[in-house]
């Protein structure tokens, strides 16, 4: 093989059923195999296929005949060297890792499943890479012998002789509860090493469940108590895994803050999947690229625009290397105005109580072929106002039925256990054509079809209910609540044109709740802004024009976006710069170019 160029083969065990596809069908027809070499052979108690890439021509019969998706070759002409570390044979391996930087934040961006939680781990000293020898245990003076030279040999010195202390945040929170018990309070004591406790609970707005029961927290309060957690301890590196899951936009940016609070003498790494927060919080982007549990490669560090700018282009530069064979736009246009599009319907005044808060909603117009983005915090009324669109909830003041067929994707997702993917889809009356062109092949759903729904990952779960709910074809009006969360960057913004172009084809209205800023930006004509008090009231008018609704909600952040001049996409200014100060004088929090 050319030196430059790299062959990966991955089996994915979960998938493979070697009795189900007619006793095991790779090995039959490798073409290597039939020359009476031994490229695809039986191993292990388990008698798994194990692909020899050293013998391996990277032909594409294997992986196009299995009927189970279970095998990926991958054929790069990168000069990527040897592996940063190797779960096993034929298993995902990782090339580079991230470069922290003392009084900066770094943020790592690109798809799930490609190595960026576990660069994350190997900076944090949870794992020591084993530098691709997945056979023998990883030694840390080997890692030192391979960076020598380089910056990253000091790191890792750093972190042999424990001069290092690493204040890490996990991706999964969820199951702190289990392991973690008694008051908020009391956890954070524990880990007041650097005594900035109410400075830190003030920052991130927690004062007011110090006495609770860490058991009774909800996922955002969690996700504030972990990362309050990691920020007081006294550590040089702070690591933060997906700060912003469960958090509404509000307590996004309010979390941001807070993080770049740390950069003072001090290392910060950020693993976000939202843009908007990601430009927000970072100094440097690394770009993460490759093929979910495959491989992922680790771009060299760049400038937070270029980073992010070369993400969404698909193309790195100082690597010469296209990762992707489509670039992201975003419409650098204002949309169309309202008023051009014809009437679709109306709906009336509604008011809803429950105990401790009540939510009143203006009348307000839905256009034909429009895609309505909804805004506000947590526990503001979003999901209720919504769920009384659908019928699945009564307002209080009227009795309200459309008589509309609904596609309506729920905030919260249930799986009903023992389906099939492809059950699902099978069972579920769509449009083919549209579901294949725009979400099936686009967000890789096909490897899915024969996972069972709950063994698939909230992200995965997400793609599939976003892409039911967008292709139902006896659908009149589309109603989707947080279709972004868990799924990663790149797939957010694919469901986000699938949303334009399920409202354009047939002029169905879609209406959208969701936190992300960059991914409403994209997707939406117009906006309905909830404002009030989370928890105890909630209020709404009528669907605003987009930059009148942007800047009404921005305003109420104290926070200003631009425009990237190259790629059109939404760009949070840093507080206090002279663009933010210039936005806010002028009224602009959301800049629209003309």
């Amino acid at each position: 093989m050319n030196e430059d160029r790299v062959r990966i083969a991955v089996l994915d065990y979960k998938l493979c059923q070697p009795e189900g596809c007619g006793n095991y069908l790779c090995v039959r027809i490798c073409p290597i195999n039939k020359m009476g070499k031994e490229c695809i052979t039986k191993e292990g108690p388990d008698k798994k296929p194990v692909i020899e890439e050293g013998l391996c021509t990277g032909c594409g019969i294997c992986p196009k005949k299995c009927p189970f998706g279970a095998i990926s070759i991958i054929n790069l002409s990168a000069k990527l060297g040897q592996p940063i570390h190797q779960f096993g044979k034929n298993a995902f391996r990782l090339y580079r890792l991230p470069m922290p930087k003392e009084n900066a934040v770094v943020g790592i961006i690109g798809k799930n499943g490609i190595g960026k939680s576990t660069a994350l781990k190997a900076l944090s000293g949870i794992l020591v890479p084993n530098l691709g020898n997945y056979e023998k245990k990883a030694e840390i003076d080997e890692v030192i012998e391979f960076y020598r030279g380089k910056e990253m040999q000091k790191f890792f010195e750093r972190i042999k002789e424990k001069d290092v202390k690493i204040s890490y945040k996990p991706q999964q929170i969820d199951s702190i509860p289990s392991h973690i018990t008694g008051k908020v309070k009391d956890l954070l004591e524990k880990t007041n090493e650097n005594n900035k406790m109410q400075e830190v609970t003030k920052l991130l707005a927690i004062e007011e469940i110090l006495d609770r029961d860490i058991s009774k927290l909800s996922g955002g309060e969690l996700q504030k108590v972990a990362i309050a957690a990691t920020m007081l301890k006294d550590a040089e590196l702070y690591a933060f895994d997906e700060p912003s899951s469960y958090l509404d936009i509000h307590e996004r940016l309010r979390v941001a803050k807070a993080i770049r609070t740390l950069t003072e003498g001090h290392e910060v790494i950020v693993i976000e999947h939202d843009l908007a927060l990601l430009d927000y919080l970072s100094d440097y982007i690394h770009v993460t690229f490759g093929k979910a549990s495959t491989y992922g490669v680790i771009s060299s560090p760049k400038t937070v625009r270029n980073g992010i700018n070369e993400f969404l282009h698909g193309f790195l530069k100082d690597e010469n290397l296209r990762f992707r064979p489509y670039e992201i736009e975003f419409n650098a246009k204002a949309p169309m105005e309202s008023e051009e599009r014809p009437l679709f319907t109306e709906y009336p005044d509604m008011e809803k109580k429950f105990k401790g808060f009540s939510l009143k909603v203006e009348s307000g117009k839905i256009k034909k072929g429009e895609v309505i983005g909804i805004l506000g915090p947590n526990a503001i009324g979003k999901t209720t106002f919504v769920k009384m669109l659908a019928g699945i909830e009564k307002p209080d003041n009227l009795k309200f039925d459309w008589n509309y067929r609904i596609s309506y994707k729920p905030q919260y997702l249930e799986p009903e256990k023992g389906m099939t993917v492809q059950e699902l889809i099978n069972n579920s009356s769509i449009d083919k054509d549209f579901f294949t062109a725009n979400l099936e092949k686009k967000l890789s759903l096909k490897s899915l079809y024969k996972s069972r729904l709950e063994d698939i990952s909230g992200g995965e779960l997400q793609k599939i209910a976003v892409s039911v709910a967008l292709s139902r074809e006896d659908a009149d009006i589309i109603l989707l609540d947080e279709p972004s969360a868990y799924v990663d960057v790149e797939d957010r913004l694919i469901l986000a044109e699938a949303i334009r172009k399920a409202a354009a084809q047939n002029e169905k209205p879609v209406i959208v709740v969701d936190h992300d800023i960059v991914f409403q930006d994209y997707v939406s004509d117009r906006l309905i802004v909830f404002e009030g008090t989370p928890s105890k009231e909630g209020s709404a008018k009528p669907a605003m024009e987009m930059k009148e609704g942007m800047n009404l909600f921005l305003k109420n952040m104290r926070v200003t976006f631009r425009r990237d001049e190259n790629t059109g996409r939404p760009r949070a200014n840093k507080e206090d710069s002279v663009k933010d100060r210039e936005q806010k004088k002028s009224g602009d929090y959301y800049y629209l170019p003309h």
